[in-house]
């Protein structure tokens, strides 16, 4: 059983911290994303907690964060000793293709043989034991040649996410519970989501995967190759600050903004090259303020989470969650599965029900110029 004196020689955690989290606005905002919260209270940030989760298997030293420029004093200042090779600036988010294969590609040109492996900034795992050990079954799937990704085992026939049918055993040395990848499926209605979860074949898309670094780029340059060919340019002059800044001018606008499991994982699935590793450890991606009550409110929905201390929240028969983030007095009364989150210039109000359509609200406002508060 891997512990934190033993990270594994050949593996290197690569942790893609972008995005915005539209769904979690007014608190998340483009210049302080999710990722940079504390959504749990642990009195760690997400992004915190995931380098944390990492360490044992890697060694902080073998760890390389890929954020955007706005946010690397905030990424510095919360992860110590983060050395200056192992961030990666994006000139602008390109999707997580670019994100994790520029990175993968930086690597193998450091050390050839290494697997690497992507995991979000901003999820939530409890069980670090049980992750660890699905990581450390990829890993052993990985050195054979394949790409490797992480399902979760269903727990309710939840819409949010994309799952995965996985098919038979693959029967890999030191990955007892690898199964091959049938297919990808997009986020299902609620009918079909119970079906997929009463069957038994199907896993929640957690969208982490490991491979070899050559491997990824190998299906990378069957599948679109001109991004490829794109990034390898990038990652030869990577380490080189002379050559570096002019070429990310030159390249970065070229790139295309395609998803990892579009680029990658499908393709690798139809070429029989791709495996999951089935986890019964508890996660969430925290997409929406649902997901934030769930986590405070242990399942339990008469009761109402108070996130930050920035004023007085007076609550009397109500449930759900409020981000205090002003000074304002706050008073709840008779309402059930509310969402509240105040901010000194923002403010929102609705329900964990409809919490998934807070992106529609930051779109509308991106559309009326209103692009401040964002």
């Amino acid at each position: 059983m891997l512990n934190r004196q033993q990270p594994l020689d050949d593996f290197y955690a690569i942790i893609p911290a972008g995005g915005v989290g539209s769904r979690l606005w007014p608190m998340s905002r483009a210049e302080a994303p999710k990722f940079l919260h504390d959504l749990t209270g642990s009195g760690n940030t997400l992004l915190q907690a995931t380098v944390e989760r990492l360490e044992p298997l890697a060694g902080r030293q073998r760890i390389m964060i890929v954020t955007g420029r706005a946010h690397r004093s905030a990424v510095e200042e919360q992860i110590d000793e983060l050395a200056d090779h192992n961030i990666v600036l994006e000139a602008d988010p390109r999707d997580s293709t670019v994100a994790i294969a520029l990175a993968a590609a930086i690597l193998r040109r450091r050390e050839p043989d290494v697997i690497v492996g992507s995991f979000a900034a901003d999820h939530v795992i409890d069980d670090w034991r049980g992750f660890r050990r699905c990581v450390s079954e990829a890993v052993a799937a990985a050195r054979d040649g394949f790409i490797v990704t992480l399902g979760i085992t269903p727990t309710e026939p939840a819409i949010g996410f994309g799952y995965i049918k996985a098919d038979g055993l693959a029967d890999i040395e030191g990955a007892p519970s690898a199964r091959r990848v049938d297919s990808f499926v997009e986020k299902p209605t609620i009918d079909v989501a119970k079906e997929y979860v009463e069957s038994g074949d199907y896993l929640w898309n957690a969208g982490m995967f490991i491979s070899r670094a050559d491997v990824l780029l190998e299906e990378l340059a069957h599948s679109e190759p001109e991004l490829a060919e794109q990034i390898e340019e990038l990652a030869a002059v990577w380490d080189e600050p002379e050559k570096r800044g002019p070429a990310v001018d030159r390249i970065w606008p070229q790139l295309k903004k395609i998803a990892i499991d579009y680029s990658v994982a499908e393709p690798a699935a139809a070429r029989g090259k791709l495996l999951v590793v089935p986890g019964d450890f508890d996660w969430d991606d925290v997409g929406d303020f649902s997901s934030v009550a769930k986590l405070h409110n242990h399942g339990r929905r008469d009761r109402l989470a108070i996130l930050g201390d920035g004023g007085t929240v007076l609550a009397d028969s109500a449930s759900g969650v409020v981000v205090s983030q002003s000074k304002r007095i706050i008073s709840l009364v008779g309402v059930k599965d509310i969402v509240v989150v105040d901010t000194p210039d923002a403010l929102l109000v609705t329900t964990t029900e409809q919490a998934q359509r807070v992106k529609q609200v930051v779109d509308a406002i991106r559309r009326s110029g209103h692009s401040g508060v964002l």
